[in-house]
């Protein structure tokens, strides 16, 4: 198979799956969201690995599935998990023989936040009632809204209309065209799910359109900015045709974050 035919084998495939757990939240989603971070962890702390970093991965893992729990399960705070963890880091360091301290030090936070705060913000978003479901399902409406209008609007308008590049330092190929045409696909991608879905308020959805619309795209320049560093293409080879879990959910990973802060300050729109 083509990488094409491989990418969309997998979406016709995976797409459904993910819309059909979240859709039934609980303990579905939850596992979802949980094997995701442990993923991304992993393959996230590859990359520090490639930039001469190297981190406990058995202790950061073991920590993933303790912060995700104390979400999904709200007890105990979460907070502990990450207050447990600087001291626990810092003694690795202490013992650490080979490598940089600073450098193994930094990664395994990184990795910890960078990955738990994003999928963790989706899980609690999802949890959220009433209007979780809603949240999420109209937060994957509007990023893949952005991301087919962004691609036939660089492919056919790339360069023709701005002569300057989006963020050529990091990804060369990202045009401005692109990106004013995935806002634009945000925001009918939003307005389409307004119009059949009711449960939202029109102006929190409008919102969420346009704010998903402008920081979509920050996402993907994150994930191409730690790769470039690393000196790799994907940060894995998990996903057929797509990467790994960082390549396919890294908008998701920093919109998500961003949407719960949405949510909790605009949500009042929707209701007590």
């Amino acid at each position: 198979m083509s990488n094409l035919q491989r990418r969309i084998a997998v979406a016709l495939a995976g797409i459904p799956l993910l819309l059909w757990l979240i859709w039934q939240g609980g303990i579905p989603f939850f596992a979802l969201v949980l094997i995701l971070a442990l993923c991304g962890v992993y393959e996230f702390q590859r990359l520090a690995v490639a930039i001469g970093s190297r981190s406990p991965l058995s202790l950061l893992l073991l920590l993933t599935v303790l912060f995700q729990t104390s979400l999904f399960l709200e007890m105990p705070d979460p907070l502990i998990v990450f207050v447990a963890a600087v001291p626990a880091f810092l003694l690795v360091e202490l013992f650490r023989t080979e490598g940089s301290r600073l450098g193994g030090f930094g990664s395994a936070l990184a990795s910890l936040l960078y990955v738990n705060v994003a999928f963790g913000s989706l899980l609690k978003v999802r949890m959220t009632e009433p209007g979780g479901l809603l949240c999420v399902l109209l937060m994957f409406v509007c990023i893949w809204s952005a991301d087919i209008m962004a691609y036939f609007g660089g492919s056919r308008f790339g360069g023709k209309l701005i002569g300057r590049k989006f963020f050529e330092r990091v990804s060369p190929h990202k045009t401005w065209e692109g990106f004013l045409a995935g806002c634009a696909g945000s925001v009918v991608g939003a307005a389409v799910f307004s119009a059949f879905e009711t449960g939202l308020h029109p102006l929190f959805v409008f919102g969420a359109g346009i704010f998903i619309g402008l920081f979509s795209p920050l996402g993907d320049l994150i994930e191409s900015m730690f790769k470039r560093e690393a000196g790799v293409k994907d940060s894995s080879s998990l996903i057929p045709g797509h990467g790994g879990v960082l390549d396919r959910f890294d908008t998701v990973m920093f919109i998500s974050p961003l949407l719960y802060l949405y949510s909790f300050f605009a949500g009042s729109l929707n209701g007590p």
